[in-house]
């Protein structure tokens, strides 16, 4: 059975941590749908790079997808303003879906409060935010606890997606 996992987008996503493992992903034949809040049609990136989007966030069915990636930048300050956005990571969460967060997606992961007793990384400036939320923080390139998926940086990407790419081959 074909893969599915969605991407989160918002303005001001962090343009490499949306497109590198859209099309990585798509390179393994998994299919890439990329959501958003319904607040536009297409979103830009920090770096300007635009995407449109395939549906809203709040169409998406934890059941009808093997994961969701929630990419850093500044969009995750939107993305956790949704009660869809929450909703969704915490009904991934609920039915043990991966959930893969990088650099600032994190936020999202706080604001959906599925971190407490967990082990991640993120971006250093969101590391109060997920110790608060009851996660214990760790500084590596990636960590994986259970379903979840975090990495803290665009240079962590291609271990990011072998992980992703790894769990949802299981």
């Amino acid at each position: 059975m074909a893969k599915r996992i969605v991407i989160l987008v918002e303005n001001q996503y962090q343009d490499l941590e949306v497109w590198y493992p859209l099309l990585r992903l798509k390179e393994e034949g998994i299919e890439v749908i990329a959501a958003g809040t319904g607040s536009a049609d297409s979103y830009k990136g920090k770096y300007g790079y635009p995407i449109t989007v395939d549906c809203n966030i709040k169409d998406i069915n934890p059941s009808d997808v093997d994961g969701v990636i929630v990419p850093g930048g500044w969009a995750p300050d939107f993305l956790r303003r949704y009660e869809s956005v929450s909703k969704l990571v915490k009904g991934m969460d609920d039915a043990g879906k991966i959930i893969a967060s990088i650099c600032h997606g994190a936020s999202v992961l706080v604001s959906a409060g599925i971190l407490k007793g967990r082990t991640v990384t993120c971006f250093l400036a969101v590391k109060d935010d997920v110790v608060c939320a009851g996660a214990k923080y760790v500084d590596e390139e990636v960590v994986v606890d259970n379903n979840i998926i975090t990495s803290r940086t665009p240079d962590d990407l291609p271990a990011f997606c072998r992980k992703i790419i790894e769990l949802l081959s299981k």
